[in-house]
């Protein structure tokens, strides 16, 4: 038996529930972490995101399959489906926040973490991460404690501004999540926008990571585009064995506003004839240039089938992860950006390249360091 993360928003735990809390879902490109780690008698820890709160246990009771009848929204994008067995669920004003002393110094993702710090949330961004069996077994406890004893975890300031930027708006086909700023944000991004970059350490430390997702690209037996005013620093950086991997022109067939597009991402990985992953590094300049990049390119190309990600310092995740779900990027013609872009943090990066036999290694290990802006 292990012990799975499983990641609801309030508005999907509600859903969950309100189906008879038999079945949990997680989204198309996890598929193959569900069907190769899931194993039935496993136990998915379930965690309420923007509220930061424990509210079940599932023992999971069958292998992976895939069904789109709506549970959780309609379409419903948690299409990769087990059928569980509830050992404790909880409503929201029930569940015990990750905050509570007894917990916060007992898990191993955030004791010695200072509470309100934003570097422990990074774990808690992606369902099926397996959770540590101490970790596991405590949360279990701690749970049924709390299901019999039904303590009350009223709502804070914090959780209702947090359920507050929850909005949806109604497409031809479809509902997807969206956030409006506050007056907060908007300052936020203004002296963002107005602050002044350190060029030279900036450009420094970007170079760096660029050649890192590179590299860990060429060693997984793809070619790599790097756009040409970047090229010869970055590949400074990397190996001499892995150079030839390196391309100085797209084969790609699409018109030019297109190609312009997609020769000024960050890092491209191609095999054959098709991109499979692009990457935009973020460093000290507002997220925003990256987001609309990726943007930019599923506008020009909504058939596209490729992998965005926002690579950025752990400190930007947060405005990342909400930037991503403003309304310009949630109504585009194929769906909102958040279902089609991730965020890897420079840290993730350094710890996917560190990885052992990369060479032999699939590119959706990157599925494991990926964090998603949950609707």
């Amino acid at each position: 038996m292990a012990y799975f993360l499983d990641l609801f928003t309030p508005e999907t735990w509600a859903s969950f529930l309100n189906h008879g809390a038999q079945v949990s879902g997680f989204r198309a490109r996890q598929r193959r972490m569900a069907h190769e780690k899931i194993k039935p008698s496993d136990i998915f820890l379930c965690y309420l995101v923007r509220l930061s709160r424990w509210c079940g246990a599932l023992q999971v009771d069958s292998m992976a399959f895939e069904d789109n009848a709506p549970i959780f929204s309609d379409p419903d994008p948690f299409v990769i489906r087990f059928r569980v067995r509830p050992l404790v669920t909880l409503e929201a004003e029930r569940a015990v926040p990750i905050f509570e002393p007894e917990i916060w110094n007992q898990l191993t993702e955030t004791r010695g973490s200072a509470r309100g710090s934003s570097g422990w949330t990074g774990y808690f961004r992606s369902s099926l991460r397996k959770m540590d069996d101490a970790d596991g077994s405590f949360l279990v406890t701690l749970l049924e404690r709390q299901h019999k004893q039904q303590k009350e975890h009223p709502f804070s300031d914090r959780d209702r501004k947090q359920l507050a930027r929850k909005m949806t708006v109604r497409t031809i086909d479809r509902e997807v999540a969206v956030e409006v700023p506050d007056e907060a944000d908007e300052e936020e991004l203004l002296n963002e926008l107005a602050a002044v970059p350190l060029p030279q350490l900036e450009g420094r430390q970007s170079i760096q990571i660029q050649a890192k997702i590179a590299a860990i690209g060429a060693q997984m037996g793809f070619r790599i585009w790097i756009p040409r005013g970047d090229r010869v620093r970055v590949v400074e950086q990397v190996p001499e064995s892995l150079r030839a991997a390196f391309i100085d022109s797209l084969p790609l067939n699409y018109d030019d506003t297109t190609l312009r597009t997609i020769e000024q991402i960050d890092v491209l990985w191609l095999k054959g004839r098709s991109m499979a992953r692009a990457f935009e590094v973020e460093h000290t300049t507002a997220v925003y240039s990256g987001l609309l990049r990726m943007a930019d390119l599923l506008a020009l190309q909504p058939n596209m089938d490729i992998r965005l990600h926002i690579v950025a310092p752990e400190e930007k995740r947060e405005k990342v992860l909400r930037e991503i779900k403003r309304p310009v990027f949630s109504l585009l013609e194929r769906g909102p950006l958040y279902e089609k872009c991730t965020f890897l943090s420079y840290e993730a990066v350094t710890l996917l390249g560190d990885t052992p036999h990369l060479a032999h290694t699939s590119d959706s290990i990157i599925e494991e360091y990926e964090e998603v802006a949950e609707d």
